[in-house]
């Protein structure tokens, strides 16, 4: 037989995630002039794209233009999506070996850590990422309700999640209505009662996570002021020298945007924005089996450089929550015979290779994105990151180092049919998505998403 990745015996891989990582892993393999490659993506969902589609704001829409390279990467002939099919339902790993050299996994990190307190459980206490995925429409979450009948929302973390989370809280509905924000999201939105949103983070401005142009548009809302304490937007001797020392442009801007709200005058404005350093909620608190209080220990930061950590005083305060959301990591979910590691939420692997629990390499197998890493990074970390991995699948590729398939691609698209009817193609997907662009334009919207999967096949299929 000829050597894999000739025209006579293609290099077949399958990717399972249909995200960045998985649209960068495509273009790497694509790269390799030397290899013809065949490649399959397959998606629980109708739609692809991932977090560019479910998670990406929707008043970023310049963040989500990355899109159109993809669909570059997706028009190669070698490309084939199978969307609203699932890894572990429709398709098994057993099916992967059986048509595949290499099986990719980009599943992402979909499940919110917990913050491990009393009241957690209360009524009204939410990941962010429910609140993410339910304003941008995912099948999944679209029939969620969040009480915004409350004054009061605490948002823990001070990632760009948890800065979403709270910009839409605090943006006008006009301001929100000429997104892609979903329907059903924007009518909840127009009868928001809220009037304080709590960002709450447990180190100061110099460590925090999120990225200057987030920090940047916290004090743009058109009808909601930004108030920062001034003790807290201080930094300490040990972050002050860090910032010296290290020389993160990134995170001077952010600390010079945080005290820049400090010295703000509040203009009077229908909603604040509170942005807390410093601060770590202990309890959350509730009368009966709803929040209704955020309990917060003040924390000091001890240590010097890399290593500066917060540590709890014996100061606590109240804030009035009757809405939390905790946006403080991210964890990835195991995948059936895949093998995977509990204490980091990733799939086990050693570069993108994936090992089992001896350490030893699962052959076949490899990961990108943040089921690989961990959540870390933005859209275009996971560029470098799929680059890496693909690196060492070309390598175990030269080495024989691989599965040996004994069925073909026809075959594969014949044992998907027969077990997904409503299986949905590149091709068929890019119906929906002409769709809700029509959609949209009617309204004057980029799009207007559909929520429900039915309602995405009967589209494709239409």
């Amino acid at each position: 037989m000829a050597a894999v990745g000739t025209k006579e015996n293609p290099l077949r891989v399958a990717i399972i995630g249909s995200g960045p990582s998985g649209f960068y892993t495509v273009s790497n393999l694509l790269k390799q002039s030397d290899l013809v490659v065949e490649m399959d993506m397959f998606d629980r969902l109708p739609t692809p794209y991932g977090l560019v589609r479910a998670g990406v704001a929707p008043d970023h829409q310049k963040d989500k233009s990355v899109t159109r390279a993809y669909e570059k990467s997706a028009a190669h002939p070698g490309f084939r999506f199978f969307g609203n099919v699932e890894y572990g339902t429709h398709i098994h790993m057993a099916d992967l070996k059986a048509h595949y050299h290499q099986v990719m996994f980009t599943t992402g990190s979909p499940f919110d850590r917990n913050l491990g307190i009393p009241g957690e459980e209360l009524l009204g206490s939410h990941s962010a990422t429910e609140f993410v995925a339910w304003y941008n429409g995912h099948p999944d979450f679209a029939d969620l309700e969040f009480d915004l009948s409350q004054e009061n929302v605490a948002v823990v973390g001070m990632g760009n999640v948890a800065m979403d989370v709270a910009r839409i809280l605090c943006k006008t509905t006009d301001e929100l209505a000429t997104t892609d924000i979903a329907e059903h999201a924007l009518e909840a939105l127009k009868a928001s009662q809220v009037k304080n949103v709590y960002i709450l983070g447990r180190r100061g401005p110099a460590q925090a996570a999120f990225t200057p142009p987030e920090i940047k548009e916290m004090g743009e809302f058109e009808d909601a002021d930004v108030i920062v304490l001034g003790d807290e937007a201080a930094l300490d001797d040990a972050s002050q020298r860090a910032l010296a020392e290290g020389g993160d442009k990134n995170a001077q801007k952010n600390v010079d945007t945080v005290q820049e709200y400090a010295a703000r005058v509040p203009a009077g404005k229908k909603r604040q924005l509170h942005i807390r350093f410093l601060v770590s909620p202990s309890e959350l608190e509730g009368s009966g089996d709803r929040v209704e209080a955020c309990k917060l220990v003040k924390n000091k930061l001890v240590g010097d450089g890399g290593a500066i950590k917060a540590v709890a005083t014996d100061e606590v305060e109240t804030i009035p929550a009757g809405l939390v959301f905790r946006s403080v990591g991210y964890r990835g979910k195991p995948l059936p015979d895949v093998p995977f590691n509990e204490s980091w939420g990733t799939i086990a692997n050693e570069g993108g290779r994936v090992v089992d629990s001896s350490g030893e390499q699962a052959v076949g197998l490899y990961t990108a994105g943040w089921i690989k890493r961990g959540p870390s990074g933005v859209i275009g970390t996971n560029k470098t990151c799929a680059q890496e991995t693909v690196a060492l699948m070309v390598e175990d590729i030269a080495a024989g180092r691989h599965f040996e398939p004994t069925e073909s691609a026809d075959a594969l698209a014949e044992l998907i049919a027969s077990r997904q009817p409503d299986a949905v193609s590149f091709s068929e997907w890019k119906k929906i998505d002409a769709e809700e662009v029509a959609r949209g334009e009617a309204q004057g919207k980029p799009r207007v998403k559909f929520t429900q999967v039915a309602d995405m096949v009967a589209v494709a299929k239409g």
